[in-house]
C-alpha cells in the first residue's frame, strides 16, 4: 500500500519517527508521500525523503497560510519542485472554515501553485472545506488555461464538486473519515469515484480511522482504510490496495520512475 498524503515533518512524530515508519512498513505500507504545509518546513520534509527511498514529498503551502506566503510566487515553488524527491505541488486549495487566512490571499496562491503543476506536470494537491463552489470555479478556469492533474485529497465536500472534479479528470483520496460512523457523506462520495481514480491516505497524525479512532495516526493504520474501502467497492482488500496503489503511481508519474 502506498499512502499518498502523511505530515511526517509534524511535531507528533519528532519522538519516533523511524519507530513510526518501521510499523508502517511492518503493516505492508511500502511508500508515502509527505506532505509541504508552508515553506519554512520545506528543509525538514526533504531531508526526511531524501533519507528515507520509499518516501517522497511534495512543495507548496496550506491554505492555512496563505496569509503569510504572498511574497511567494511561481519561481519560489518551481525551486522547489526541482528536487529528485519533489513529486506533487501542495497541499494547495481554499479553506474557509477558520478564516486563517483571507479569500483574495488563498485565490492568489492557489493559482500560483495551479500554474506549477501546469509548468512542471506534477499533480496539484487540492485541499478544500467549506469553499466548494469558488474551488470547482478555479480549477475549471484554469483548465482552460492549460491541462494540469489534479488531486482532491482528503475528500470531505460535496457531490457537486466531485461531480465537477471527475470531469476534469481529477482523481480523489479518501482517508480514515470514511470510516466514521457519521460519515455518510463521504460514502456517498466514494461510491460516485471511478475505481481508477481512488487514492487512499491516513493524513496523519490526524484523523485516526476505525478501530483506532482517537490515537495518533499513523501509516501504520493504512490497511484499516483501505479495507474499509474495499468493502465499500465490494473488491478483496488485496485487489484494492494493489488498485490504489497503480492510481496513485499512474497520478504520480515522477514516482513511477
Amino acid at each position: 500500500m502506498i499512502d499518498s498524503h502523511v505530515n511526517l515533518h509534524h511535531e507528533a512524530f519528532g519522538p519516533d519517527l523511524e519507530a513510526v515508519l518501521a510499523r508502517a512498513d511492518q503493516a505492508g505500507v511500502h511508500a508515502m508521500l509527505t506532505i509541504c504545509d508552508k515553506m519554512a518546513s520545506l528543509p525538514a520534509i526533504a531531508a526526511i525523503s531524501a533519507q528515507h527511498s520509499h518516501i517522497w514529498h511534495s512543495v507548496g503551502v496550506h491554505p492555512h497560510y496563505a496569509d503569510e506566503h504572498q511574497h511567494i510566487g511561481v519561481e519560489d515553488l518551481l525551486a522547489g519542485c526541482n528536487h529528485a524527491k519533489a513529486i506533487g505541488v501542495g497541499e494547495t486549495g481554499l479553506d474557509f472554515h477558520y478564516g486563517y487566512s483571507g479569500e483574495a490571499e488563498q485565490v492568489r496562491l492557489f493559482r500560483v501553485h495551479i500554474e506549477v503543476a501546469r509548468q512542471t506536470g506534477l499533480p496539484l494537491i487540492v485541499h478544500t472545506r467549506q469553499a466548494d463552489d469558488l474551488t470547482a470555479d478555479i480549477l475549471e478556469s484554469e483548465m482552460e488555461k492549460g491541462p494540469f492533474k489534479i488531486l482532491l485529497h482528503c475528500y470531505t465536500s460535496g457531490l457537486d464538486l466531485l461531480a465537477r472534479g471527475l470531469k476534469l479528470g481529477a482523481y480523489v483520496s479518501f482517508s480514515g473519515i470514511a470510516t466514521f460512523k457519521n460519515a455518510h457523506d463521504v460514502r456517498a462520495a466514494v461510491a460516485q469515484v471511478p475505481l481508477d481514480r481512488v487514492l487512499i491516505e491516513t493524513d496523519c497524525p490526524y484523523l485516526a480511522p476505525v478501530p483506532v479512532r482517537g490515537q495518533r495516526n499513523e501509516p501504520a493504520f493504512l490497511p484499516h482504510v483501505s479495507q474499509f474501502l474495499a468493502s465499500l467497492y465490494a473488491m478483496a482488500p488485496e485487489a484494492f490496495a494493489d488498485q490504489a496503489d497503480r492510481n496513485f503511481l499512474a497520478l504520480f508519474e515522477k514516482a513511477a520512475g
